[in-house]
């Protein structure tokens, strides 16, 4: 085993991008600068990741809140409105909550508690039981809330999001009403007009309150889904995936993102003679331990990505190996034994008990979530992740 490295991921930097810009020239160009200056060659099933983020700002992606305002308005009539599940958020949600404010006269807000969906927090699940609520079957009014919890800043933002969306509404001049429960009809009681505002939940969230008898009832992806006003669009996740780009204006989602993506694997074949892989990705799915967030507020982790990216890893457990088939071997022979059986290894490992501890989520889902953390969401500058070796093993030479 010549080989001392495994896989290995560079943080690519680029200019900051404007809208109009043609991002995939642009992330061509600097991988292959990047690969000169730093000494390491294009090979074939390399990976470039590219942030959603580049992307939608390379299409003008935006949307004002008035244009999100008026599709709300249109949707739902100006009247009373309800949302169901928002999460937690100033960068996420904050401008669609303003929004929805200035889209109607009366706004419900209807949050699950101990936590939103991603995992901030309204109140420690450990103060329900010592209160006594049960939070899967009990639905309390604001005061009520209030009485047995307090008020709760988020450990990390500081934010009290009850008075902070409470703010936020009200600035809009529209009343608004708090309460907290995580049974989605409960909201009929209040309004039949609802959106539904989480994420990965939604189509089972949304399915509860028409069958609980709401009138007019949709989701975020069903918002903004054609352009309003000359508005930025998404035709398939709609406001899901926006986040703040100023205090009028959000960000969207990339749209038409697999031509991006084979466009670039193919300037790199051009230039290099070389097949790499591309994918697109937003948020990672990975889960802070501490802030018991969930760090997966878009509704995918790739929108797009080349062929060479579906499916799943296919691996061996080393480990397991070591200490059952081949317990009796060391050294030389040891790590022979073990290269064989990663070349024997059958082409569907589903089941086996050689792949017992192996990650078994999709591709563009762990090289996703290792592409957002080697990026970040700061000033790291380095929107493209360029990783060699992932699809190589302990065999490989």
């Amino acid at each position: 085993m010549e080989r001392q490295i495994g896989t290995a991921a560079r943080g690519i930097r680029l200019p900051v991008i404007r809208a109009g810009e043609a991002i995939e020239e642009i992330v061509v160009e600097h991988v292959l600068k990047a690969s000169e200056l730093h000494a390491f060659s294009v090979q074939d099933r390399d990976i470039i990741g590219i942030t959603e983020s580049i992307v939608a700002r390379a299409q003008g992606n935006y949307a004002a809140v008035d244009a999100i305002a008026a599709d709300l308005k249109h949707k739902f009539g100006g009247e009373k409105l309800g949302i169901v599940f928002p999460i937690l958020s100033r960068n996420r949600f904050s401008l669609l909550l303003k929004s929805i404010a200035r889209s109607t006269k009366h706004v419900i807000v209807q949050f699950s508690y101990p936590s939103d969906e991603v995992g901030n927090s309204l109140t420690d699940e450990n103060l329900t039981d010592k209160q006594g609520v049960n939070p899967w079957s009990d639905t309390l009014n604001e005061t009520e809330f209030k009485n047995h919890f307090g008020s709760t800043l988020h450990p990390f933002t500081g934010i009290d999001y009850v008075s902070y969306y409470r703010s936020l509404i009200e600035n809009e001049g529209a009343e608004c009403t708090f309460l907290f429960s995580n049974q989605p009809a409960a909201i009929l009681t209040y309004t039949r007009n609802v959106l539904v505002c989480d994420i990965h939940t939604r189509f089972r969230t949304k399915e509860r309150v028409i069958a609980g008898g709401s009138e007019i009832a949709y989701s975020l992806d069903e918002i903004l889904t054609q352009s309003v006003n000359g508005s930025g669009y998404n035709p398939e996740y709609g406001l899901l995936g926006s986040n703040k780009a100023t205090e009028e204006s959000v960000k969207l989602f990339p749209r038409d993102c697999q031509p991006i993506v084979d466009k670039i694997q193919q300037l790199i074949r051009n230039k290099t003679g070389k097949t790499v892989e591309v994918l697109i990705y937003g948020d990672g799915a990975f889960k802070d331990p501490v802030g018991k967030i969930w760090e997966l507020a878009d509704p995918v982790v790739s929108p797009a990505f080349t062929s060479g990216l579906k499916g799943t890893p296919n691996e061996v457990k080393l480990k397991y190996l070591a200490d059952n088939q081949f317990a009796g071997l060391n050294g030389q022979a040891l790590q022979q034994a073990i290269v064989e059986q990663i070349h024997d290894k059958k082409d569907n490992l589903v089941g086996s008990m050689e792949s017992q501890g192996t990650t078994p989520r999709r591709l563009t889902d762990l090289i996703g979530s290792l592409c957002d953390l080697m990026s970040g969401s700061g000033d790291k500058g380095t929107p493209v992740v360029y990783i060699q070796g992932y699809f190589d093993s302990y065999a490989t030479g």
